[in-house]
């Protein structure tokens, strides 16, 4: 009786979660197929979800709005050059709190924590005026250098490092290894799928940003793509089908690292100890 109740249980909770994940894929899947559809058809009522027709000129109708390859280059350069530095800050900034010891380490480590409950819309003015000085508004520079920093990526490393041995560093240091050997000998390989983890997270907040380009690009020639799909969405009207097919083009880099970083993904959550 016991084993029967067990399964029953099993079976409704494997029902509510492929339920669940219906619920959350239809919109993907609506948009995905919207892409291929005209405008009259996304708003057709009764709706259809395939499309009558497969329309692929939809995405070759964007680059009438603007121009789509420039600003998906424009995304694509912030977000790598963004989730580099990211990566390479955060993962110094975690080795010295995880592993070196100095004076005032843990009430420093628990003021860089705090910065995480400041909303980021908050830092917008200040930042904006200090770009401006230094003549970094409406210039690459302007637009990767506020992402560059994560106190939650190095919150994610700093949990993943101390869970290496201390001895392995011993180890290193009785070989004659200097703190710069054992990071990039040691403690760098012993990471990678946290950094595996954290790259889809960075990559991912850059590529979507539209807050800050928005502020801070005035050149068409800067502007990424975030900032190219706004103008698909008229004051009056809006194109639907080129809304959904500019969003299916945007997705596909996010999906992309995904794909190649998913066997860390899960690893590098678990390592961190974070549930």
């Amino acid at each position: 009786m016991t084993g029967s109740k067990k399964r029953a249980a099993d079976l409704a909770a494997h029902l509510f979660l492929t339920l669940l994940a219906v619920a959350l894929t239809f919109p993907f899947l609506w948009m995905l197929l919207g892409a291929f559809k005209d405008n009259l058809e996304v708003v057709a009522m009764p709706p259809r979800l395939l499309p009558s027709s497969w329309n692929f000129d939809n995405f070759a109708e964007i680059e009438g709005y603007f121009p789509l390859y420039r600003f998906f280059a424009n995304s694509a350069l912030v977000a790598v050059a963004t989730t580099l530095l990211q990566l390479a800050i955060c993962t110094m900034a975690a080795y010295v709190f995880a592993k070196i010891a100095f004076k005032g380490r843990q009430g420093l480590f628990v003021l860089f924590l705090t910065t995480m409950m400041i909303p980021a819309q908050v830092t917008l003015v200040p930042l904006f005026i200090l770009f401006s000085r230094t003549d970094l508004i409406d210039t690459y520079a302007g637009l990767i250098l506020p992402g560059i920093f994560s106190a939650y990526g190095t919150f994610l490393l700093r949990q993943s490092i101390m869970t290496i041995p201390n001895e392995l560093m011993e180890a290193a240091f009785i070989d004659g290894a200097s703190y710069y050997r054992v990071f990039f000998s040691v403690i760098v390989p012993l990471v990678k799928p946290t950094l595996s983890a954290l790259s889809i997270f960075a990559f991912m907040s850059s590529w979507d940003n539209f807050l800050w380009p928005l502020i801070a690009v005035n050149s068409k020639e800067l502007m990424t793509l975030p900032l190219g799909l706004s103008k698909l969405q008229g004051q009056w009207s809006t194109e639907w089908n080129l809304l959904m097919a500019g969003n299916v083009v945007s997705f596909v880099p996010i999906f992309i690292v995904f794909l190649f970083a998913q066997r860390y993904f899960i690893k590098g959550i678990t390592m961190t100890g974070i549930k």
